[in-house]
């Protein structure tokens, strides 16, 4: 199956932002900019800062903050990369953006195909974490929920590989049992993911980027010594703002509204650090564009003066418990 495919619209809003994306060319140069930075961040947590630590002591535990507030930008620039918008030329996109999940230890693979899922089915059955299903117990589904938003997200993302070392007839059949249901879109997605499951290519992409990653954080961790607890909690913290984050747009939305995400206001400071991810209502309506083309086109189309709310403040509404859909 190709996964880029799985983005499919109407014809003529298809057409019009094929033309659109045409206008706007991917910025490499800023992008080139951000991943310079990233990467800087990724040497700095996984080879110098143990050694300043070891050197400095308690002292460049401050280090830790630029490292956390810098989760988003190695997120976007995956992002970015998932979408063919990093670099253009197709192979130098897709090598650095399985560099940069590898970095994060995140199976490129699965988190790719996630997301183009999650474009073409927002907020279909399978895409709504924030939603109680009616079949589970309130409290555990209550409970089930705050663990996903608060690391729960990141630490499933981390253990997918797992399931590569499975049988493949067994990660199919479990698949397709976690996503059984009568509806038709259900059908599709259950078709879609037991292929992904069952596809020889992926798995042995994601065993071998597992394999990688954690050979690099078993360095890493050797590298820290007694100081090994920072490099935990850093990593804790960067998969806290992950899964806050994930479904922050599309949390309380109901299905009639536009695109099924919102956007939401930022301050200029923070706008490259999220990669223009609070305009996430535009980026669904025009997921050809790049991240540097949205404040243009909000401007343009008025969307700025209609904004839902603030970034953060809306993070922190997730916390209220779970949403709804109607």
């Amino acid at each position: 199956m190709d996964l880029q495919a799985a983005v499919t619209m109407d014809g003529a809003q298809a057409a019009a932002e094929r033309q659109t994306s045409r206008r706007v060319p991917i910025d490499h140069r800023v992008n080139g900019a951000l991943l310079g930075l990233v990467t800087t961040a990724v040497l700095l947590q996984l080879i110098a800062w143990p050694f300043l630590l070891r050197h400095w002591g308690t002292s460049a535990l401050w280090l830790a903050v630029p490292l956390v507030l810098l989760t988003p930008m190695h997120w976007g620039l995956i992002h970015e990369s998932i979408h063919g918008h990093l670099f253009p030329q197709r192979r130098l996109n897709e090598w650095f953006g399985r560099a940069l999940s590898i970095a994060f230890v995140l199976p490129f693979d699965a988190v790719r195909f996630g997301h183009l899922m999650h474009h073409r089915y927002t907020r279909e059955s399978f895409d709504r974490p924030d939603v109680h299903d009616g079949a589970t117990h309130p409290m555990l589904a209550r409970v089930g929920y705050y663990a996903h938003l608060l690391g729960g997200l990141y630490l499933a993302e981390l253990a997918v590989p797992l399931l590569t070392f499975l049988p493949s007839s067994w990660v199919c059949r479990l698949v397709a049992y976690k996503l059984r249901s009568d509806e038709p879109v259900d059908r599709d997605v259950q078709r879609l993911f037991v292929a992904f499951a069952g596809n020889k290519d992926r798995r042995m992409r994601m065993r071998r980027d597992w394999i990688l990653a954690l050979t690099l954080y078993a360095c890493a961790f050797y590298f820290y010594g007694a100081w090994w607890p920072v490099l935990a909690i850093t990593m804790f913290l960067r998969g806290l703002w992950l899964s806050l984050a994930d479904n922050l747009p599309h949390y309380d939305v109901t299905l009639d509204e536009q695109a099924r995400a919102r956007n939401f206001r930022v301050s200029a400071f923070w706008r490259p650090v999220l990669m223009n991810h609070h305009l996430h209502r535009l980026h669904h309506q025009h997921p050809t564009l790049p991240w540097t083309a949205l404040p243009a086109l909000a401007r343009s189309n008025g969307t700025v003066a209609d904004t839902d709310a603030g970034y953060f403040g809306a993070a922190l509404r997730q916390l209220r418990g779970l949403g709804r859909i109607h």
